[in-house]
């Protein structure tokens, strides 16, 4: 169980309250969908609500890391929440907890902590949850935004600066989500692969330390995947960038054919099959 710092009471029920997500995550790629995401969020009448985006793309693509990003441009605190196939809908909302002296207490999930205290939810591979969990949800992503939790008899309304965006992974993994929930995650983000020079500057932001040499390979060896419509993304980038400085800095006087080195990384990262990607 996550630590907790504070809690409320609501109708008579005390709750905890979980700690906001803290990261040093910068986004480095395309404005235009930061741009969107932010415009979603927005509220240009007092009649006005905002949206409930949903940020889609291939593992890796950085859909966290924008929605982190444009959370903190508004100087929100940012609550994470990992979606697993096996996530129900009490832990969405409120869980009991058995404390230390046999009675109950009650824990708001990371969801239901953004909605009290307005800062930004962000339901982490959302899809990959069934449709129990997300009918738990329904009056939160429409015009009521509200809960409803059956465990702790509670009703909690958002507050009006509780902004919510799920992530959604383009893969085979996922559930179908329903059409009234599609309806509800408004609008629709999408984010590519980077181009050649946007992913450098993403490597280089991550890894500042490692040679421009293994910088360029790796861009070239990405490239080359994004055009064959492979899965690999700038994560797989990093971590075989990371290895292969590692190798080559312990080999440091004798660093023999880096080239070898870095195609070594990639197979250890990505298995054989990368190889015909390399450059």
């Amino acid at each position: 169980m996550s630590e907790h710092y504070d809690k409320i009471n609501v109708q008579g029920i005390d709750i905890a309250l979980s700690l906001p997500d803290e990261f040093n995550f910068q986004w480095i790629g395309q404005q235009d969908v930061m741009d969107q995401l932010l415009a979603a969020w927005m509220v240009i009448d007092e009649r006005d609500i905002p949206l409930n985006p949903r940020l889609i793309g291939k593992p890796g693509v950085g859909k966290t890391t924008l929605a982190y990003a444009a959370a903190k441009r508004l100087n929100k605190e940012v609550y994470i929440y990992q979606c697993t196939m096996d996530t129900r809908p009490e832990d969405l909302l409120i869980t009991p907890v058995v404390d230390k002296n046999g009675g109950i207490r009650y824990v708001a999930s990371a969801l239901v902590t953004a909605m009290i205290k307005g800062g930004v939810c962000i339901l982490d591979e959302a899809n990959r949850m069934s449709e129990k969990s997300w009918a738990s949800l329904a009056p939160l992503l429409d015009t009521r935004r509200y809960i409803e939790s059956i465990v702790a008899g509670v009703k909690i309304q958002a507050d009006p600066e509780f902004r919510i965006c799920v992530t959604m992974n383009d893969d085979a993994s996922t559930f179908e989500i329903p059409e009234y929930v599609h309806s509800r995650l408004q609008p629709q983000i999408y984010l590519d692969f980077p181009e050649a020079e946007e992913e450098k500057r993403i490597l280089k932001e991550n890894l500042p330390f490692v040679d421009d040499y293994i910088m360029n390979y790796v861009v070239q060896f990405l490239q080359r995947a994004h055009g064959a419509n492979e899965i690999y993304t700038i994560r797989d980038g990093i971590n075989i960038a990371r290895y292969a400085a590692k190798r080559i800095k312990k080999l440091s006087g004798n660093k023999g054919n880096i080239d070898n080195l870095i195609r070594e990384a990639i197979v250890m990262t990505l298995g054989e099959e990368a190889l015909s990607y390399v450059p």
